[in-house]
């Protein structure tokens, strides 16, 4: 993975910012508190969002004073282009995210929760493996160290993707377990079913159902007996039914025959009564015909017409005319009020036209004096800056004058010195020899005194009467004589090397002073010359913009005469707009005249028409009288047919039938309800006899199933204790090779980037515990290093494990690129350049493709193959970002 781009607004210090990142080395520079970790904690969030947060919300994201911000990310991973978008917005005291989209290759995902997953499946990490693998976050560069042996062992295996397995042998374990109380259960009920089918299999079941099947078809014969008796009884019944219904049917047709022929009698009378108000209506409506004829004479002679009863064809003429005139006029009328408001648009506009232009003249005429505060200012920054170079030039040549009476020409002194000190290490060497060979001489002589004191011979033991060797002791204080005389000479030598050594040294600061001062030198005439040249540029913008400001105050003037003339025309086109307005209304009155004349016109052919249909309606109505007196002359004849019908006898018999067949049908029905009882128990005992023989077969075949299904789940408990065994295995399996690999990777890191004998190699056995063996073979932990060593040792596991998944299991996998904020808290000037051979190391022989430091160390600056500075505004208290060197006042801050 590489990151290709970040860009901010409103993020914690940065108001807008946007950054391009690029292959290779890149270290972010500045001073502490500029704003550099922030940087990669964007990144960071753009990645996985609140997750990255920690403890803090998304409040402290948002810049303070601001109610929205903004991070987007470009990047690549594995040959393909991705992009993240985050936007926050704050809603009273708290802030949400109002949108959150990863575009990829093949998709666009929305919403926060689905981009972190997503991001995760991608770099196969969360946030915590992040920032475990390839970010590590400003004071917590001792974290893998100072972790526990099995907090360390989660971190590292998590990475390693090791903690799946352990999940995947605990979910075999659940299933196991599962499995066994779900093959208990089904042997409880194996039993149950087979106890079951064997007590039901005692009961003989079929022949007690052959035995209720035959007791019901006795009991079926006698009941059809007796439904038989019933039904010619229930005939009997109807017929006398029939007979009555009938009888009642005469008496009610002989009722509703005498209210038919009142309500004709009805009728007839309510019509005579209809057709005399129809001619009172008839009347009235033609009174109402006159009153319209005189109202459309007095309408006629209000109008001039040329004629004395015109019809509805001069009328619609007349009214047409008016009304194409009245078109003329609102077209006119129209045109007019186009014209005004074109007018009144065209005067507004030439008013702000004018305000705009006075506006940019004085804008410009203000830009021009800043701009000239600004040249003073920037002559004023060019004479201190020829002033700062007189001033290196004076502290150039007087360093360099330190060499006038130096043993060695200027640019030679580091060599020198350096031959110093080889010098002086060979006279240590020889001092150390020589104060030695003083011990072993006085060692024997103290121990031939003793001898002596003893009356023996200091060389060989023996009494020392006759022997020849009693000088010995002699000839070894004169040896010890002359070590001590050459230790005192050698010792006078080194002494005389220590103080050129300090001259050499002064000499060789001297020189690096004079390169600081030399390039500090170059920079600012560097900067003096872009100085120069924007006062130029300055100068000639001032100029400029009070020429536009003169330009701009000669055209307002000309808007503002132009808006004067348009407003006349406007007054005039107004008077046009009132005589329009006039002759319409005098149009409107005529065709309100007009169009009465001719609703008169209408509503006297209406009232015709209505005379007629008046005049229609009491002929309908007089026919219809006479069809009604013709029906009531019928319904009387049928109403005597009807009454000469009447059979007393005949009802009589028919009353006397039914009561005699209801009361054999009341005793039948009780002996039926009593042998279908019994049909419908022995029914039942036979449903209960089939549903024993149905259930017992179920049991049979739920006792099969139930069989089946123990040995299924015996085979299956069987497959899931054998998995359960195969993730542990292979967990431990992966582990131990991932520790191997690991374990040699941390001791080719470590050895390469540290230059001490002092230490042999680093152990890391399956519980991920480490031990740091010295060339002596003394164990040590970890934690029993200095500081700088420490930080170093973590930096090389956090390199190795880096590499470790880089590589992969079974080949090289995309890694995010290798993020370090402020390494160097920890080390010394001899650790920092340690870590600078770490990370070209992981740039050039591990092919790391990118590499992002936070760091104010110079010389990690040197390192960088591109250069990212963050200054911060003391004003704003924003940060910026720029490309480049370090800026004038670090350049001046390290002389």
């Amino acid at each position: 993975m590489r990151v290709d781009r970040v860009r901010l607004l409103n993020f914690k210090c940065y108001g807008d910012a946007d950054l391009t990142l690029e292959r290779g080395v890149t270290v972010v520079h500045g001073v502490n508190g500029s704003g550099k970790s922030t940087l990669l904690e964007a990144v960071f969030f753009a990645l996985y969002g609140s997750k990255a947060l920690d403890d803090r919300t998304l409040d402290d994201v948002i810049t303070t004073g601001e109610e929205e911000a903004e991070v987007e990310l470009w990047f690549t991973h594995d040959g393909h282009e991705y992009h993240i978008e985050r936007r926050l917005k704050l809603r009273g005291d708290r802030a949400t995210t109002t949108k959150c989209v990863l575009e990829t290759p093949m998709e666009t995902i929305e919403g926060a929760r689905d981009v972190r997953r997503e991001v995760t499946e991608l770099l196969r990490m969360d946030a915590e493996a992040f920032v475990n693998c390839a970010y590590v976050r400003q004071g917590e560069v001792n974290k893998l160290i100072h972790a526990s042996p099995s907090d360390r062992q989660d971190m590292i295996d998590d990475l390693l993707q090791l903690g799946a397995l352990e999940d995947y042998r605990e979910r075999a374990s659940e299933a196991r377990l599962g499995v066994k109380t779900v093959l208990d259960g089904q042997r409880e009920i194996l039993e149950n079913v087979r106890r079951k089918v064997q007590e039901k299999e005692k009961k003989d079941l079929h022949e007690r159902l052959n035995s209720l099947e035959s007791n019901r078809n006795d009991v079926t014969e006698e009941i059809d007996h007796y439904e038989t008796q019933r039904e010619q009884a229930q005939e009997t019944l109807e017929a006398a039914v029939d007979v009555l219904e009938r009888h009642e049917e005469t008496r009610e047709e002989i009722a509703t025959l005498d209210e038919e022929i009142e309500e004709l009698r009805s009728k007839i009378s309510d019509t005579e009564r209809k057709r005399d108000e129809a001619g009172d209506e008839i009347s009235e409506i033609r009174d109402r015909r006159e009153e319209l004829a005189d109202e459309r004479a007095d309408l006629v002679a209000a109008v001039d017409l040329e004629v004395d009863e015109p019809d509805e064809t001069v009328v619609q003429d007349h009214i047409d005319d008016l009304e194409d005139r009245d078109e003329e006029l609102r077209d006119e009328l129209e045109d007019v009020r186009v014209t005004i408001t074109e007018g009144n648009n065209e005067v507004e506009r030439l008013r702000e036209e004018a305000d705009d232009l006075e506006e940019n003249a004085e804008a410009a005429r203000k830009e021009a004096d800043d701009l000239e505060e600004q040249i003073e200012a920037d002559e004023a920054a060019i004479a201190d800056r020829e002033a700062k170079l007189d001033d290196l030039d004076d502290d150039i040549e007087s360093a360099q004058a330190t060499f006038d009476d130096a043993p060695v020409e200027f640019g030679a002194a580091e060599s020198y010195l350096e031959d110093l000190e080889t010098e002086r290490d060979e006279l240590v060497s020889r001092i150390n020899d020589v104060t030695a060979d003083i011990r072993t001489a006085e060692n024997a002589i103290e121990d031939g005194e003793r001898l002596l004191e003893e009356g023996k011979c200091p060389e060989c033991g023996q009494p020392v009467e006759d022997s020849p060797h009693v000088d010995v002791l002699g000839d070894r204080r004169e040896e010890l004589a002359d070590l001590e005389a050459e230790r005192a000479t050698l010792e006078t030598e080194r002494d005389e090397i220590d103080e050129r050594i300090d001259r050499a040294e002064e000499l060789r600061d001297a020189e690096r002073r004079v390169d600081r001062l030399e390039e500090n030198r170059d920079n600012i005439e560097q900067l003096l010359a872009e100085k120069r040249e924007s006062l130029a540029d300055r100068r000639e913008q001032r100029d400029r913009l009070r020429d536009d400001a003169e330009e701009y105050e000669a055209e307002a003037e000309e808007k503002r005469a132009a808006a004067t003339d348009r407003e006349d025309e406007v007054a005039d086109a107004r008077a046009e707009l009132g005589e329009i307005n006039t002759e319409r209304g005098e149009i409107k009155e005529t065709l309100e005249t007009l169009e009465r004349i001719s609703e008169i016109t209408d509503e006297q052919a209406a009232l015709e028409t209505e005379i007629e249909n008046l005049r229609e309606r009491r002929a309908d109505w007089e026919t219809m009288n006479d069809e009604r007196r013709e029906t009531l002359s019928e319904k009387r004849d049928r109403k005597r047919d009807l009454e000469s019908e009447f059979d007393e006898d005949r009802v009589e018999t028919a009353r006397e039938d039914k009561a005699n067949a209801e009361q054999y049908i009341d005793k039948v029905d009780g002996k039926l309800d009593e042998l279908e009882a019994q049909r419908d128990e022995i029914q039942n005992a036979i449903g209960a006899a089939e549903n024993e023989l149905a259930e017992l077969e179920e049991r049979r075949e739920e006792l099969e199933t139930v069989e089946e299904r123990c040995e299924r789940l015996e085979s299956l408990y069987e497959e899931a204790e054998t998995l359960q065994t195969t993730y542990g295995e292979l967990r431990a399996e992966l582990r131990q090779r991932n520790v191997e690999t690991l374990e040699r990777l941390l001791n080719e890191t470590f050895e390469l980037v540290y230059q001490n004998d002092s230490y042999a190699a680093i152990d890391l056995d399956g519980d991920y515990r480490l031990t740091v063996y010295q060339k002596d073979g003394e164990a040590l932990e970890p934690e029993q290093l200095s500081g700088g060593e420490r930080a170093l040792f973590n930096l090389s596991l956090r390199c190795a494990i880096y590499r470790l998944l880089a590589e992969g299991v079974e080949g090289s996998a995309p890694m995010p690129p290798l993020i370090l904020d402020e390494p160097t808290v920890f080390l010394d000037s001899g650790h920092v350049t340690q870590l600078v051979s770490l990370i070209e190391s992981m740039r050039n022989d591990f092919g790391v493709e990118q590499i992002v430091v936070v760091s104010h160390d110079e010389e990690l600056v040197g390192a960088a193959d591109s250069l990212v500075r963050v200054e911060k505004d003391a004003t704003s208290n924003r940060s910026r970002l720029e490309r480049g060197q370090p800026p004038e006042s670090e350049l001046l801050a390290s002389d």
